[in-house]
């Protein structure tokens, strides 16, 4: 396949790391700092976990940046990321539910979380710690005697955090205080010796109306150990890897470069190509943008070659070699013809 103009059928296969650009552009390869370029996609994690062709030359991505994009200003090596995705503490939770307007204060005046007779409503909810650990955090609402006001309680794992806070419902069963809504509990430290946990709670969707306790929604931002359960190429060459605990990493963005003079690049073999003073400098940037195609994954390009004209050509050539032998042949006969008649 050469990288020429015309545009190969696009064949899709089993492997997402096989790629193939569906219009302008080719692959940058890198040989320990040799740069050469090419259309074949048949790529393949090698036992560093970097992404290479069959001889070993590895593909070319823009980094990711810390504060999110790619750096491309640069190039690097695509690796595969194959180690635990850390997880991260639970930190913040939100909750949208309501609190009934018609309840009044339980009859036991003393809060015992394993009593139901001395609070309303509870509703638990998973959360980590900073190793990934699960805990059980529950949430108690009691009604007190003012008017649209409650008490809420966190507790993790059966232990108390912090003491109880008041909510202010309005008369129109909107959230009052505190202002905003946000619950800002005290640490609590874990028995699995990860740090302590911070944890706020947002109850600004909170409402107080005349229907029954409903937990429309809850989330929280915390989220265990994961393990690399697949890589996902888009169409625009970000590679993301995808882990067991939700969570998506962008490992880079697939590098292309185009010529102002594709036929004028250097042969190298192996559909490899290299850049020459005729072909001139690449042009390098990212799928999808002005000039540059689209990156499938999951496919490659088929030879830029009609098979069909192709044979109707070595067909003719055939015929061609079998009337020039038989000429050939008929002057030989001619001429020891003549030969014996003298």
């Amino acid at each position: 396949m050469n990288p020429g103009l015309i545009q190969g059928n696009i064949e899709f296969t089993d492997s997402n790391l096989d790629l193939a650009v569906s219009g302008q552009g080719m692959f940058i390869l890198s040989d320990n700092g040799a740069i050469a370029y090419t259309r074949a996609g048949a790529f393949q994690m090698n036992r560093d976990g970097y992404v290479v062709n069959s001889t070993g030359q590895r593909l070319q991505v823009y980094p990711p940046l810390a504060g999110g994009g790619f750096n491309t200003g640069g190039l690097g090596d695509l690796r595969l990321q194959t180690t635990d995705s850390p997880p991260q503490a639970t930190a913040n939770v939100n909750y949208v539910l309501n609190l009934p307007a018609n309840a009044t204060p339980p009859a036991v005046a003393v809060f015992d979380p394993n009593d139901p007779s001395t609070f309303n409503q509870a509703t638990s909810l998973t959360l980590f710690d900073s190793l990934g650990a699960t805990h059980t955090g529950t949430m108690y609402f009691t009604k007190n005697a003012a008017a649209n006001q409650w008490d809420t309680r966190l507790y993790i794992d059966g232990t108390a955090v912090g003491a109880a806070q008041t909510l202010q419902y309005s008369n129109a069963g909107v959230l009052q205080t505190p202002v905003g809504g946000l619950l800002a509990f005290p640490a609590y430290t874990p028995a699995t010796g990860a740090a302590n946990m911070t944890v706020s709670v947002n109850l600004a969707q909170s409402t107080q109306y005349g229907s029954n306790f409903a937990v429309n929604a809850v989330t929280q931002d915390g989220y265990t150990t994961g393990r690399l359960i697949g890589i996902d190429i888009n169409e625009t060459g970000i590679v993301q890897a995808r882990f067991t605990n939700g969570i998506s990493t962008a490992l880079g963005q697939i590098a292309v470069a185009n010529f102002a003079n594709v036929q004028g690049l250097q042969q190298l073999g192996n559909t490899q190509w290299a850049e020459t003073f005729s072909s001139g400098q690449a042009l390098r940037g990212q799928a999808g943008n002005s000039g540059f195609g689209l990156v499938q994954s999951g496919a490659l390009e088929g030879a830029n070659v009609d098979v069909t004209e192709q044979l109707v050509n070595m067909i003719t050539a055939q015929r061609n070699f079998q009337a020039n032998a038989q000429m050939i042949s008929t002057a030989d006969q001619v001429t020891q013809t003549i030969i014996n008649i003298r």
